[in-house]
């Protein structure tokens, strides 16, 4: 133990001993108990009675915005209609996330408010005990008694019952989020795997809506197109979510460029054109950056590159698999159109996308 002198006198004194019997410092003891106003006045007990319990009433309405987000919101054409100009999705989105916040954060607020306003807040010391082998099953059981009695729930039946409300509502949330893991169910998901592509539907400009011929891409040369019907959807947030899906990415390679097709895909380009999806299949971001020379796409979000002249296949980054491409042809007049609508999904893999996709996985190199 170290050991240090005492410049006045020079005595030599050892750490933990003095003049305090044994200590270094006194043990002052507890402070003093402050009561609270709760404490002495049961007008106040009264009021945060209530302001839990409206902390408890707010965690219900949280649950019940989650639910209304989940099953009303774009399934419902009450809802469609009233959240006509903005995004169904992104109001989803907002309910789920609010509602389940508002779920969680009103049981915890409320717990807490209430130990820290009617919970007996006096001070407890306990010394500690050597360990035993055996169980002290009457001690243990006061404890419990002890716990119910300071929380005061058998007094306050308003409580305990906006308590056990919350309580069941709050992980029905998380319930029905698992239920969407079942592979079986469809839950709407087929109307991801199709856009406004479809036969005979014309490729134009974005976003002034005019047709495109052939002779108008040269070798090395790309485009921003969408599909010609698009305009015939009403409402401003279900074009955005349709255009969103159907946006496509329009090049001209020479067509001594192409490596092997896959087959079934031969007469899917034109005259060395060829489109794609420009939804990266990573997270889906646009993919908005061509290489004319090394016929490559990139995603500038997360670099995922794309090989225009090999399928569209992934060669760098975190995609997982191709952009799907559009097959296309002519018109009588001329002018470039879709054979059929993207024969698989766009936009990044989802957990029903392997169970329903029935071409299966599509080559990733």
């Amino acid at each position: 133990m170290a050991e240090h002198g005492n410049g006045d006198t020079g005595a030599v004194v050892t750490t933990g001993e003095g003049e305090s019997g044994g200590y270094a410092i006194d043990n002052p003891g507890l402070p003093p108990h402050r009561p609270r106003l709760a404490d002495v006045d049961e007008k106040y007990a009264k009021r945060s009675e209530r302001q839990v319990s409206v902390l408890f009433f707010i965690s219900i309405i949280g649950t019940v915005l989650f639910f209304i987000g989940y099953f009303a919101v774009g399934r419902m054409d009450s809802f469609d209609d009233y959240f006509e100009g903005m995004s169904a999705l992104r109001v989803q989105n907002t309910l789920l996330g609010v509602g389940s916040a508002l779920a969680m954060l009103g049981i915890g607020l409320g717990v807490v408010h209430w130990a820290k306003t009617l919970m007996p807040d006096h001070e407890v010391i306990e010394d500690r005990k050597p360990l035993r082998t055996e169980a002290h099953r009457q001690e243990a059981e006061q404890i419990v008694t002890e716990v119910i009695d300071e929380t005061q729930i058998k007094r306050r039946p308003l409580l305990r019952n906006t308590l056990i409300a919350a309580a069941l509502l709050a992980p029905l949330p998380a319930l029905v989020l698992f239920r969407d893991l079942d592979r079986s169910e469809d839950f709407g998901v087929e109307r991801m795997r199709h856009t406004l592509w479809g036969e005979g539907v014309r490729l134009v400009r974005d976003p002034v809506g005019t047709p495109i011929r052939a002779s108008d891409l040269t070798i090395g040369s790309a485009m921003h197109v969408i599909p010609e019907t698009l305009r015939e959807i009403p409402g401003h947030g279900a074009r955005l979510s349709e255009k969103a899906k159907s946006v496509v990415l329009l090049m001209r390679l020479h067509p001594d460029d192409f490596g092997d097709q896959i087959p079934g895909r031969e007469d899917w380009t034109h005259e060395g054109i060829i489109a794609c999806s420009k939804v990266c299949t990573h997270v889906g971001c646009p993919v908005a950056l061509y290489e004319r020379h090394t016929h490559h796409l990139l995603c500038p979000c997360h670099q995922s590159t794309f090989d225009a002249a090999e399928n569209f296949k992934v060669v760098f980054g975190p995609a997982g698999r191709p952009l799907p491409q559009l097959p296309i042809s002519v018109d009588e007049e001329g002018f470039l159109i879709a054979t059929s609508d993207f024969t698989e999904p766009v936009g990044p893999t989802y957990w029903e996308r392997g169970h329903t996709d029935p071409e299966g996985d599509y080559p990733k190199s």
